[in-house]
């Protein structure tokens, strides 16, 4: 028997796992950690797609990037910019909204903040103002 088979029956050749277990479990862990990460940012990119294409989203946006008063404050173009918060709530033809909406133009910052209820499918709005940044005001997007 030479040197080599001697050394082959003494130790017997290691399984995969044995093998490469010290690189696989870190790996496969941060594999995990990596795919929680996409699946909440997902999530939340989602949900904010949704809320943006809400009518409270829409008719508040609309309101204040048309609203003369608010041009002169903030410059045109207004957009929005920024992270949505808020939430929307709708059950069959019935829902209620309390949205934050982040908003800038070429001269400052502001915030829409909308509140409303659906009622029978149609819209109504408690509150939808704008707070200017650098001025603190607060213009109130319903009246006319």
């Amino acid at each position: 028997m030479n040197q080599l088979e001697a050394h082959s029956r003494q130790q017997p050749r290691k399984n995969w796992w044995q093998r490469n277990w010290k690189w696989f479990v870190p790996t496969g862990c941060l594999t995990l950690i990596a795919l929680f990460v996409v699946f909440i940012i997902a999530i939340f990119f989602t949900v904010t797609s949704m809320m943006k294409e809400s009518t409270p989203y829409i008719e508040s946006y609309q309101t204040a990037a048309t609203n003369s008063y608010v041009i002169d404050r903030l410059g045109e173009p207004i957009e929005q910019k920024g992270t949505l918060q808020g939430n929307i709530s709708i059950t069959n033809n019935d829902g209620e909204a309390n949205l934050t909406i982040p908003i800038r133009g070429p001269k400052g910052k502001g915030t829409i903040h909308v509140i409303g209820y659906k009622y029978n499918g149609k819209w109504s709005y408690d509150k939808m103002a704008i707070f200017i940044d650098a001025s603190n005001e607060t213009i109130d997007l319903l009246e006319e």
